[in-house]
């Protein structure tokens, strides 16, 4: 139980053809949100870090060890991956710091760099037994959920995989990051020609805007790894608001955060066995 590398969790998932959530957390409050919601639901969970958090909280040391203390001391089994980090020096740090997992997100990149640019942290992380994901076929923002280009091919993703070393890849099928309505509509044709492609899990990035029952079916379709954030966000921000309206002389930050804390833990609960219930 507790903390454990991502290999177990993702290794487990694809070969039981199940969905494994892996949530982000933001501060150490939805981290406890989150584990609590998985030792609810007796599943496993990836707690997960972005760049961008660690840009809020100012580096990424401080809350990297906040989470891996909550993990060692769960229930059940809890891995800490590093969310979309361009930064290659953010990459070996999580590495060095114990994180289970790192995503290298060189996407942006032409494709040439981001074959160098991932091999490198793919090397440096294996080394030291810390599973690796990449992105190929950049994920879309709000406004480009829907664009035809947004798409990842599936014989540059089998070329991507060769040249890397990867051992997860994160796919354009259509999904975008940030939407707050579940109305993002999945190329499920393509992620099982992905499937067959690559031979490893395919990680889902913006799962807050794609609907349970979609969620499932690509999970099906060969879909391991499922993120989500703004989802659970909104489950926690309309807490703490609602919570501030009907006590508004509340001084005590605490309360209002634990509203919002206890709010994150029927809906991880209910995310996590509906990924692992899909067969």
């Amino acid at each position: 139980m507790s903390l454990v590398n991502s290999r177990e969790l993702m290794d487990a998932a694809a070969t039981a053809g199940v969905g494994q959530g892996a949530f982000n957390i933001i501060h150490l409050e939805t981290a406890e949100g989150l584990v609590a919601g998985a030792e609810a639901a007796g599943v496993p969970v990836i707690l997960q870090i972005s760049e961008n958090c660690v840009k809020f909280h100012g580096g990424l040391e401080p809350l990297a060890r906040g989470a891996l203390a909550i993990a060692r001391n769960a229930s059940v089994p809890v891995a800490l991956h590093l969310d979309h980090a361009e930064s290659e020096e953010l990459a070996l740090q999580a590495v060095d710091l114990g994180f289970g997992s790192v995503m290298y997100d060189g996407a942006h990149l032409p494709y040439a760099d981001n074959v160098e640019a991932t091999r490198r942290v793919a090397g440096y992380a294996h080394e030291r037994g810390v599973y690796v994901e990449a992105e190929l076929g950049k994920v879309g923002g709000k406004d480009g959920a829907h664009a035809p280009g947004v798409r990842t091919d599936p014989g540059e993703a089998r070329d991507f995989v060769a040249a890397t070393g990867v051992d997860a890849l994160a796919v354009a099928v259509g999904s975008s990051h940030a939407m707050t309505e579940r109305s993002a509509r999945l190329d499920l044709e393509l992620i099982s020609r992905l499937k067959d492609a690559v031979q490893l899990p395919l990680v889902l990035h913006g799962s807050s805007g794609v609907a349970d029952e979609t969620l499932v079916a690509a999970i099906r379709a060969g879909m391991t790894k499922i993120n989500v954030s703004t989802h659970l966000n909104g489950f926690f921000t309309r807490a703490v608001r609602e919570f501030l309206d009907a006590n508004p002389a509340v001084v005590d930050s605490r309360k209002y955060i634990a509203a919002g804390r206890d709010a994150l833990v029927v809906e991880t609960a209910r995310l996590l066995t509906l990924f692992a219930k899909v067969n």
